[in-house]
């Protein structure tokens, strides 16, 4: 089953995913730094690709699952609009010097609140397919 809009945040998010990649690789280079985090902006740029890579596959999965099972699509743009726009903004924050921790924080209480009201959304979903 298609599930084009679950697709476009995947893309978009995809994209942002090689940006923190490459933002460590150049950093890594920069630094001469092979392994670990021993610089401060190294260690920035690993944790905001690392906090990418714990929270936006589990993100994408229940996207995917609720427009699956048939949240209406507004409903699966307003969640991953709001993952991007969180993933964006706690990127920013946690990869600046001095950090930016309302960006940081604003970005994790997005990332949160995609997760929250998508697992509530998705056990509605769930429950409501099962009483039928």
């Amino acid at each position: 089953m298609p599930l084009p809009a679950t697709a476009r945040y995947a893309a978009l998010l995809a994209a942002l995913f090689l940006a923190l990649s490459l933002r460590v690789v150049q950093l890594r280079y920069r630094y001469r730094v092979a392994l670990g985090a021993p610089h401060r902006l190294v260690e920035r740029a690993v944790r905001a690709h690392g906090n990418w890579a714990e929270y936006v596959p589990f993100a994408l999965v229940l996207l995917g699952l609720l427009e699956g099972m048939g949240l209406p699509s507004w409903g699966v743009h307003a969640l991953g609009s709001a993952l991007l726009a969180g993933r964006l903004l706690h990127a920013w924050g946690i990869s600046r010097e001095p950090e930016v921790l309302r960006f940081r924080s604003a970005g994790m209480a997005l990332t949160f609140t995609v997760v929250g009201v998508g697992a509530a959304a998705l056990l509605g979903l769930v429950l409501a397919d099962a009483l039928g």
